[in-house]
């Protein structure tokens, strides 16, 4: 009798204690405090065209070994992102360039839930083009071309330096969207008869 009241202590005793159960953490994402938006007119002598960039991004022309002329990257550090910026010189061959940068949007199909678009005309400013903002987890987020329709088309792609995730830069991309829709409107054309 006592071994049982003993050994039915110690079970009371035991089982009473306090047990920590591991739950594993939910995933977040950090926050980003997003800068003020201003905006900087950009002039490269002999490019023949420019526009507007954000404060809080710089430009860096492109002199990787692919380069042509009048390409260049805009920066911007602090979002770890790049906007790609190349240029052509039309010769009768703009539905090349057009359909160019549909099958480089396109490209980006198998990781995308989604490719919307969105036309622009400045018709004052012969500045005509697309804009496709690509949902999911594709490796570039929005692309876009500008043209003249006669002399000149410039194409844009926004990538990010880090994995791809659309939850976690999904703020950004919204943010930088923004600042791209001012590029598009600021855009112009330099020495245009």
């Amino acid at each position: 009798m006592r071994i049982s009241i003993v050994l039915l202590s110690c079970i009371l005793l035991f089982s009473c204690e306090e047990r920590t159960i591991s739950m594993p953490k939910q995933r977040g994402y950090f926050r980003i405090d997003f800068p003020k938006r201003e905006y900087i007119s950009t002039t490269i002598p002999s490019f023949p065209y420019s526009f507007d960039i954000p404060k809080y991004s710089y430009i860096q022309i492109d002199t990787s070994r692919n380069a042509e002329p009048y390409w260049l990257n805009i920066q911007f550090p602090t979002l770890k992102a790049t906007i790609h910026i190349s240029y052509k010189n039309v010769k009768h061959d703009l539905s090349t360039f057009v359909e160019d940068a549909h099958f480089l949007v396109f490209k980006h199909d198998i990781k995308a839930d989604a490719i919307k678009t969105q036309e622009f005309h400045y018709n004052d400013k012969q500045v005509h083009g697309l804009l496709f903002d690509i949902k999911g987890d594709a490796a570039s987020l929005m692309q876009f071309y500008i043209t003249d329709s006669v002399e000149h088309f410039v194409r844009g792609a926004l990538y990010f330096n880090v994995p791809p995730n659309k939850d976690s830069l999904a703020p950004s991309i919204q943010f930088i969207r923004e600042d791209i829709i001012e590029l598009i409107s600021s855009f112009k054309w330099n020495n245009k008869k």
